[in-house]
Order: C-alpha cells, then structure tokens, then sequence
C-alpha cells in the first residue's frame, strides 16, 4: 500500500490550506512541516484546447477595450455570463508534473506538501526540452489527479463546495450518491447530463483518470466532512 494520500482542493482552498498549517497540525499533536511548492505542470503544445480557447482570466472589460486588447496584444475575448468581456485562454489536459520528485522527496520527509495550486504553471517544452510557459488554465482537479498518479498514490480526495455527488443533479430525477465503482462513473459520464460542466463532470473525470491509471480509491465531498468521508459516513467514495 502506498503512503501517499492527495487532497485535490476546489472551491474551499481557503478552508484546507488554514488547516494544514504549522499552528494546527502542533495544536492536534502532530510534529510536521508545511510547504508549498510552486508547480510548473507539462502541456501538449499541440492539446486542441490551445484551438478553442474557453476558460475566462482576468478582469471583466467594456466591448472597446476588449477589442482594443484583442487587435493590439492578440488576445482571444469573450463575453462572460452577459457580466462583461474577459480574456479566455486554453484549459489543456496536464501531462507532467515538473517538481514531482522534489514533491516526493518532501513527503518523504515527512512535510505536508502544498502543491499544483489552482492547477499548477503550465509550460510546454521546446525542441531543446527547455520549458516555456503559456497563457492557460489547467483544471485543478485534473492536476490533482496527476499528481496523485504520479505518486502513486492509494487515495485522491477532491474537496469541494457539495456535500455528495448527485446524479441528474438540478433535476426533479436528482439522487445522491454514497459510493459508485469506476465502471458506474465512466458509464454515467459516458451518458451525459449527470453532471454539470464545469462544476462536477471534471472532479469525476479526473477521479475516472486516477482510478483507470492505478489508483485505489476517490472521495469527493466538503472540507467539514473530510473526516466523516474518510470513514465512509459522508462524501461519496468512487472505486475500482
């Protein structure tokens, strides 16, 4: 069994990271470092996402200085939710966590690791393999998952903003979910309409990734109940 454990942090990274610093950990009697390691994450050059830029950056803008950007620095501009005008660049799929072994070497030595926060720096290699980065958003769960796979890890748990994992979530049909294998997830995304885009469907994509690749077991469910989930009396566990 491997003793590696990864915590993929969404909406609440505010709510983990205050608990994993160095007064808590002393406060429950365990003697541990903290660190965050800064995380350059590996992309294909070539990921079609660099095709159809989507993920919005950046401040809102009025029409006219966002097609000012657009004509003078190149950008891609979209309108975002009738809110306004925003940058949108690439959100490619991670391939490589850079700093993995100073990653492990750390947790090794028996410090808690920060790491590929908000989905890590994306960079591309050139011809040479020096690393470059771009101008994307890699999904942070996605990183997650790679990183937990490279660690090969036992578990990844993706902390979110929901408690459980529902199927046709929003729906009159909505049902929540305790425990699903990853035959069950990869059925329900290969369904469609389960999950929301942008929100659910990319936390069990990953998870999908991480158990296909090796992985043991996933728990998605909120920072409060990460030690219930853990037991198995909340959050929803996804396994082989």
């Amino acid at each position: 069994m491997s003793k590696y454990q990864v915590v993929g942090i969404g909406n609440a990274i505010v709510d983990v990271i205050s608990t994993c610093d160095d007064v808590f950990l002393t406060r429950m009697g365990i003697d541990k470092g903290v660190v965050t390691v800064v995380t350059q994450v590996e992309v294909d050059p070539a990921d079609p996402a660099f095709e159809s830029p989507s993920k919005p950056i950046g401040s809102f803008l009025t029409e006219e200085q966002a097609a000012m950007r657009r004509d003078s620095e190149g950008w891609d501009i979209a309108e975002d939710a009738n809110r306004g005008w925003r940058r949108v660049v690439a959100s490619p799929l991670p391939k490589r966590i850079v700093e993995i072994d100073a990653i492990r070497t750390l947790i090794d030595a028996g410090v808690v690791v920060i790491a590929v926060g908000g989905g890590g720096l994306p960079v591309v290699a050139d011809e040479a393999g020096a690393l470059h980065g771009v101008p994307a958003v890699i999904d942070k769960d996605r990183a997650s998952a790679l990183l937990a796979t490279e660690l090969d890890a036992d578990l990844l748990l993706i902390s979110t903003a929901i408690d459980q994992v529902a199927l046709d979530f929003g729906k009159p049909t909505q049902q929540w979910v305790s425990e699903m294998t990853l035959a069950e997830a990869s059925a329900y995304l290969d369904e469609g309409g389960h999950f929301l885009p942008g929100s659910m469907e990319p936390k069990i994509e990953a998870v999908v990734g991480f158990l296909e690749a090796g992985g043991r077991e996933a728990i998605i469910t909120t920072p409060k109940n990460i030690g219930l989930a853990l037991t198995g009396a909340a959050g929803t566990r996804i396994t082989r």
